[in-house]
């Protein structure tokens, strides 16, 4: 230790209180205490000494002691000052907290003073109130008694001085003269009919000369002269007759005639042709509404500002605009389109029906707030006065404006669409417009079925199919040739439907009785516009069955009037049809119209009809199930005119080989035969083919063109099989029945179907049964599809070739005899049937042999047309 040791001053300025206050950093404080010795240190040459640093250190720590110490002195004093604080504070705040309380019990004290005070008025009050009400009371009862003493003595000074003294003076006069009028109906004294009567007749004065009061402020359009006398007459008698009064002098009704003579005439020129688009506008309607929409614009104002109760007042306006202005007008155009077809008049009605809901729609703006009126059948109005109420007023019964609107408008319309009516009158307009436009159609058609009855008429309808070969085939034959020529010249083609014309008629043509997608057309375009007015006339419960009702006449026409009655002339026709005439392809066409127009048909069920049913399942089943039944029926009747066509074609094709000569494969003359390219019967054959084919294919698609032509050729392959046997072929007449096959199975191939074509493999491979020499005819008979057949099922066929009586000893030896007695067994089980029926391996080729088209025809209606009940 140094003792004595002084600091420097430089250091003893970094001891001080102000140097810890701040930002202290034990580094930087020892690096400014040592500074000036290492300064000091680094001047002096010789070896460290570090006794400078030891003596300013231990001065510098006696001192931080000594400052220690009095900071801590001064902590404690400051300590004990804030501890005195904090008693004296915490005593006035306890102070402070009783005051609070005594303060808060005094005005809780208070309150419940002033509360009892204020109990005590209201009891005060009320019992004021029940005094003042029964001196009302007895006053009005003493007034009541003294007014209807004075009408009994037929004095009426005193009310009349009282209706003099103003507008006040009236409406007390008012309230009296309603109440005297209930008090006079209940006393039964003497003498108090005449006191009634008095009564009644000086009522009757005021009311009328408080509506000429009302009368003359109309006429000055003095707006609250107006309101006075609607007021006072409502506290009379609850103002109808002067919301009467306003309604009938109203310029709207008085001034308005309407100007009948201006005819828009192309309007009406197009509202009965159903072809025109339905119009949309009538001037004069169109006129009349626009009128109504600007009146009852004003007349709202007028309403709000003059009638204390304005939604009655607007609801009597109303009210007489749509049973005398629109009703009328409404009634002329309906009683002028009624004179000119069922179409007009639903036109027009849907015309009216569109613009008044258009009117309707812009009216329901002028929603007025509802006011209490005075009941004007107040008869209990004295006893209510003397058991304490005052106020004699009842709710009058008002609607909201657009409830008045919807109601007025619906009964513009009841007397045309109640109950059955509109139905009635749509259905019937429908199966008028359907059965104007089918007349020529049906008389067609008629004619066609009865003129089936005769000999002669069969003749003339038989030339008619054969000379309409020319133009549905394209070429012409000589037997169509012949046929067009006998009537032509014979002048059979009129004679039957010309017996049958009626005078001023035209007669029928032939194209009147052809089926048509354009007419189907028009005749749906029809009814899409009956069933839009359907669903516009119609309330929505009963648009489902209304629906249904016009499908049933759709059905009616498009289907039974039309498909089917087409599909019965064709049908008949195939039956009156000679066998020994070619068959035509016509009916082929017809069922192509009618594909198209179910499909159509269909499609517009599909899209437009059913949703509008989906409200009602039940109706929407029966719907269903009536649209299923009535495709059904004319897929049916589709298949039965495609049957009859099968089966003619397949006569035709046997007439023509039933032509074969026995000479056609034995010719004696082997030069000329071979020059020959084909036999006629096989030519023919080969040309019907090629035009069933043609035909089909024009006319047919999908599933019903494959099971038609399938069934034609696996009946011709039947007809081959049979038709081979009963020919001798000879080795020349060999290459002739080739050429043929070859014919027949090219014109098949042509079908595009490829069970077909091996079935006529088969009959090419057949056929060389007749060209090969006898030694290998044993092995050749063993080989392809005809090594698949037995061999006894062969022996009708090759029996017919020339030199069988050659070949079979060969054939005969070759073969062991359990196989002989199996062909034989074999051969008395089939007889000469069809080989095809037992060729094993074409056996699924059997299953082909359609004898209808339930499946076939009927596919091309099954997408469109069966509609499911979900």
């Amino acid at each position: 230790m140094f003792p004595g040791q002084e600091l420097d001053p430089s250091v003893h300025a970094h001891l001080g209180l102000d140097t810890f206050e701040g930002k202290f950093d034990v580094k930087d404080f020892i690096s400014s205490i040592s500074e000036k010795l290492i300064v000091q240190s680094k001047a002096d040459p010789g070896p460290f000494d570090p006794k400078p640093f030891i003596r300013t250190f231990e001065a510098a720590v006696d001192q931080l002691i000594a400052v220690r110490k009095d900071v801590q002195t001064k902590t404690e004093q400051m300590e004990k000052i804030v501890r005195a604080a904090e008693r004296e504070y915490s005593k006035k705040m306890a102070d402070l907290n009783r005051g609070f309380e005594a303060v808060g019990s005094s005005f809780s004290s208070m309150e419940t003073k002033m509360n009892e005070v204020g109990r005590t008025a209201i009891r005060i009050g009320e019992q004021l109130e029940s005094v003042h009400q029964q001196r009302q009371r007895a006053q009005a009862a003493y007034d009541l008694v003294d007014y209807y003493n004075q009408f009994s003595r037929d004095d009426t000074t005193r009310l009349d001085a009282l209706r003099k003294e103003g507008k006040e003076g009236r409406r007390q006069v008012a309230v009296l003269l309603r109440r005297l009028s209930t008090v006079a109906k209940e006393v039964d004294l003497p003498h108090a009919e005449k006191t009634r009567e008095n009564i009644d007749r000086y009522c009757e004065k005021f009311e009328k000369d408080m509506l000429q009061l009302f009368d003359k402020a109309y006429r000055r359009g003095d707006p609250k002269m107006m309101h006075h006398c609607a007021q006072t007459l409502l506290d009379f008698n609850g103002g109808a007759s002067c919301v009467q009064v306003y309604v009938n002098q109203h310029d709207f009704f008085i001034n308005r005639v309407r100007e009948t003579n201006q005819v828009d005439n192309s309007l009406w020129e197009v509202l009965p042709d159903p072809d025109a688009s339905p119009p949309t506008t009538e001037s004069g309607m169109q006129e009349l509404l626009q009128e109504i929409r600007t009146t009852v614009g004003q007349e709202a104002q007028i309403v709000q500002a003059v009638f204390p109760n304005p939604p009655y007042v607007m609801q009597v306006f109303l009210q007489r605009v749509f049973a005398q202005s629109i009703q009328q007008h409404m009634e002329q155009l309906v009683l002028k389109a009624s004179g000119l077809s069922d179409l007009a008049f639903l036109r027009i009605l849907q015309l009216v029906h569109q613009e008044t809901s258009l009117l309707v729609e812009d009216l329901k703006a002028y929603e007025l707030s509802s006011i209490n009126a005075r009941s004007t059948s107040d008869l209990t109005e004295f006893s209510r006065t003397l058991s304490g109420n005052p106020s004699a007023s009842a709710s009058t019964t008002t609607v909201s404006m657009a409830a008045l609107l919807e109601t007025a408008m619906e009964e513009l319309f009841v007397p045309y669409t109640e109950g059955q009516r509109y139905l009635e009158r749509e259905s019937k307009s429908l199966g008028e417009l359907y059965a104007s436009y089918l007349a020529t159609f049906t008389r067609y058609h008629e004619r066609t079925h009865k003129g089936g009855s005769s000999m002669f008429d069969r003749m003339v309808n038989q030339l008619s199919a054969a000379a309409a070969t020319t133009s549905t085939s394209g070429t012409s034959t000589t037997s169509a040739q012949a046929a067009a020529a006998l009537i032509r010249l014979g002048g059979l083609s009129n004679k039957t439907a010309g017996a049958q014309d009626k005078p001023g008629e035209e007669p029928v043509r032939e194209e009147d009785g052809q089926i048509s997608v354009d007419v189907a057309e028009k005749m749906l375009k029809w009814h899409a516009e009956a069933i839009g007015r359907c669903v516009e006339l119609s309330s929505a419960n009963d648009v489902p069955k209304h629906t249904f009702a016009l499908l049933r006449v759709l059905a009616a026409a498009i289907g039974s009037s039309y498909v089917e009655t087409a599909m019965e002339t064709i049908h008949a026709r195939l039956e009156a049809a000679e066998t020994k005439t070619e068959p035509s392809m016509q009916p082929l066409s017809v069922l192509r119209q009618v594909d198209l127009i179910c499909h159509l048909w269909q499609r517009y069920v599909n899209m437009a009809l059913l949703p509008l049913a989906s409200s009602s399942v039940t109706v929407r089943r029966e719907m269903v199930v009536f649209n299923n039944q009535t495709i059904s029926r004319i897929e049916g009747a589709a298949n039965h005119v495609m049957q009859r066509l099968t089966d003619a074609i397949i006569s035709w094709l046997a007439l023509h080989l039933s032509k074969q000569k026995r000479s056609d494969f034995k010719p004696r003359n082997d030069d000329l035969s071979f020059a020959r390219v084909n036999t006629e019967p096989c030519i023919a054959c080969c040309e019907t083919l090629e035009r069933v084919r043609d035909a089909a294919k024009s006319n047919l698609s999908g599933k019903n063109l494959e099971v038609f032509l399938t069934e034609i050729g696996v009946a011709f392959h039947g007809l081959l099989l049979e038709h081979l046997k009963k020919f001798p072929v000879s080795a020349t007449g060999g290459l002739m029945l080739a050429k043929d096959i070859k014919s027949y199975q090219d014109a098949i191939g042509t079908f595009g179907i490829p069970s077909l074509q091996e079935r006529f493999e088969f009959i090419r491979q057949l056929g060389q049964v007749f060209l090969i020499q006898p030694d290998i005819l044993k092995s050749y008979i063993t080989e392809g599809y005809l090594g698949r057949i037995d061999s006894s099922l062969l022996r009708p066929y090759l029996a017919q070739r020339s030199d069988w009586g050659q070949a079979e000893k060969g054939f005969n030896d070759s073969t062991d005899d359990g196989g002989l007695n199996e062909g034989k067994g074999l051969k008395d089980r089939f007889g000469m049937g069809r080989l095809s029926m037992i060729m094993k391996d074409l056996e699924p080729l059997r299953e082909m042999n359609i004898p209808s088209l339930p499946t076939g025809f009927a596919a091309n209606f099954n997408l469109p047309s069966r509609l499911s009940n979900s």
